[in-house]
């Protein structure tokens, strides 16, 4: 055992009460499972985990020798986001990219727990965590009830007023622009994908979810089969669209009747609200217009396919241009919005056939930590430009008909020529500050596990200070007052404070955690199965070469009348810079990396 690790765990375990859970001090590494025996000892379960001692410390030999022969997290984002003459010549030799990609999806998938372990009632395995879908899974258990601190037994005995975080780490005061130049198209596109899974039933509770833990396109389809058939025009497979100023756009919802949910927000009003798989996405133009975007795409494909098997009835048409939609997503999110994410040298490609010859598990659950860290409202800016005219935030919250005004090509263009905001502190909008204080708030409720032991969970280094987790001297003082304690903050706020990794949009944590779990989920669809993955699923070469030639720009361009818009991810011609001064006061930081 590492002797600072030692050291930090007796004093931990002091601090415990003696006729408390000895588990709160989190004494196990490296995955191991605290087990109490009576109420003054316990036992660290490693198995499974390939270390083993009293603390699951040691490793075995074989894994002594990966952890030797990996390269830390930090080393190989270097790798892969410089020397991009060594990644060209890689991407061009298709069996050495092959063989890299399959590494990494099996490396990346393999973090997430399959079946899951944890539901958000219960610190400990049952079977509600496999059975009940109802439920968010947890990747960790949550706190004990009985532990000393809301973070078991590190940090302050109670959490900072929400009002407090929301002044000193949440409010925007001038808004701070994305460092990379992400176009706001990019955090469009975010949020309209992730409401296909990341449903949460407020209604019940925030441990609780309405959605089928997967990429399923009912955020275009609907939510059933009710609002499927309210959105079908039941000929040639095609959605119901009505022609507004030459385009085609979906229907007002007072003619189709769908029940509408806008979760808190601004509701359109009855005459500008559209009938939308998500009623959500009424609330902001950049959401309708993926969706109706996506809606044109659907009867594009359908009047291919009739055209290549008229012997189809309407519903065959409907059902194969739903496989064929959620193939091109797919392969979409995997080649163009993940590689922005990840702002890599190398190419990833969406090749399912890769895992066919090793075990894999084709099936998903969505975390509650993957609907955390989703939040990503710093990156709406307050003012927005549309074909010349400037508008606000408030302007746009519940008013979809915008893009009508504007015109699709006119409204796409102008978002991938406006840069998105910095994910940082002191940087949400303020209509993003209520949603990020009940983030937190939820987080507290499920009792969610420090920031540390989710890096410890994801084999990164736990920070040993707050300034080499912020990189900020002033910021590290400010969470230090907060929080007391290192290992005594809250997932959210580290997510939120942490340093933006070098060439990145995100921090390290952000992306060392969200990327296992995008790869599962995309990986372990059944579209990415042997079963799925073959013409015949997709109606033929004609079909399946629809979804392996997708791309985003073909996607709104073969979709829109005349001139094909700009249409990307980075804002054309942006100098990407190599940071701003508030982040430059610690460079002097130690390392850190994978355990």
């Amino acid at each position: 055992m590492d002797a600072k690790y030692g050291f930090l765990l007796l004093c931990l375990l002091a601090l415990t009460d003696a006729a408390g859970n000895l588990c709160c001090s989190y004494p196990c590494q490296h995955g191991g499972f605290c087990l109490t025996e009576g109420f003054d000892k316990y036992i660290c379960d490693c198995t499974g985990t390939e270390f083993y001692g009293r603390h699951c410390e040691n490793p075995i030999l074989s894994r002594r020798i990966k952890l030797w022969l990996k390269p830390r997290p930090s080393t190989m984002h270097n790798l892969l986001t410089n020397y991009e003459w060594l990644w060209n010549i890689v991407n061009n030799i298709p069996f050495l990219r092959n063989f890299i990609m399959k590494n990494i999806i099996l490396m990346r998938a393999g973090l997430i727990d399959s079946p899951p372990q944890y539901d958000n009632e219960h610190t400990y395995i049952t079977l509600d965590a496999n059975f009940n879908h109802s439920f968010y899974t947890r990747t960790l258990p949550p706190v004990p009830l009985d532990c000393p601190t809301p973070m078991g037994v590190a940090g302050r005995k109670d959490l900072p007023d929400l009002d407090v975080l929301a002044k000193k780490l949440l409010l925007r005061e001038k808004f701070k622009p994305d460092q990379r130049g992400t176009s706001l198209l990019f955090p469009f596109m975010a949020q309209h994908f992730t409401h296909m899974f990341i449903k949460t039933d407020m209604k019940r509770g925030p441990q609780f979810q309405w959605g089928g833990h997967g990429l399923d396109v009912s955020h275009i389809y609907g939510k059933d089969k009710h609002d499927e058939d309210l959105l079908r025009t039941f000929v040639d497979g095609k959605f119901k669209l009505q022609t507004i100023n030459n385009e085609e756009w979906p229907l007002y919802n007072k003619d189709v009747n769908m029940t509408l949910n806008f979760f808190g927000f601004v509701p359109a009003m009855e005459n500008n609200s559209f009938a939308l798989g998500h009623s959500f996405f009424n609330n902001f133009p950049g959401l309708f217009m993926f969706s109706t975007i996506w809606m044109r795409e659907h009867n594009r494909i359908c009047d291919i396919m009739k055209k290549e098997h008229p012997e189809w009835n309407d519903e065959r048409l409907y059902q194969t241009g739903k496989l064929i939609v959620l193939g091109e997503t797919m392969k979409i999110v995997t080649e163009e919005y993940i590689q922005h994410l990840s702002n890599y040298h190398f190419q990833f490609l969406y090749k399912p056939e890769l895992l066919f010859d090793v075990p894999f598990q084709y099936q998903n659950r969505i975390a509650l930590e993957f609907n955390h860290l989703y939040h990503w409202h710093p990156l709406i800016p307050d003012e927005f430009s549309f074909g010349g005219t400037n508008y606000t935030l408030n302007n746009l919250l519940g008013n979809p008909a915008l893009v009508i005004k504007h015109g699709m090509s006119s409204f796409v263009d102008s978002l991938s020529k406006q840069i998105a905001g910095k994910f940082t502190v002191r940087n949400h909008p303020h209509f993003g500050v209520k949603v990020a204080k009940n983030v937190i708030k939820h987080g507290r409720e499920l009792r969610l596990q420090s920031y540390n032991n989710y890096r410890k969970r994801f084999n990164l280094q736990p920070f040993q200070s707050f300034e080499q987790l912020t990189g900020n001297k002033k910021l590290a003082q400010e969470l230090e007052t907060l929080y007391g304690d290192i290992d005594g903050v809250e997932f959210y706020v580290g997510l939120l404070s942490e340093k933006l990794r070098p060439k990145a949009l995100f921090s390290e944590t952000m992306m060392e955690l969200g990327s296992p779990f995008s790869l599962k989920g995309l990986m372990s669809n059944p579209l990415s199965s042997p079963k799925y993955w073959k013409p015949s699923t997709f109606g033929g070469a004609v079909g399946f070469d629809l979804v392996k030639s997708a791309t985003l720009k073909k996607l709104f361009c073969q979709n829109i009348n005349g001139d094909c818009p700009e249409v990307t991810f980075r804002v054309p011609g942006f100098v990407e810079s190599q940071g701003e001064a508030e982040d430059e006061s610690l460079r002097n930081c130690p390392e850190h990396g994978e355990l």
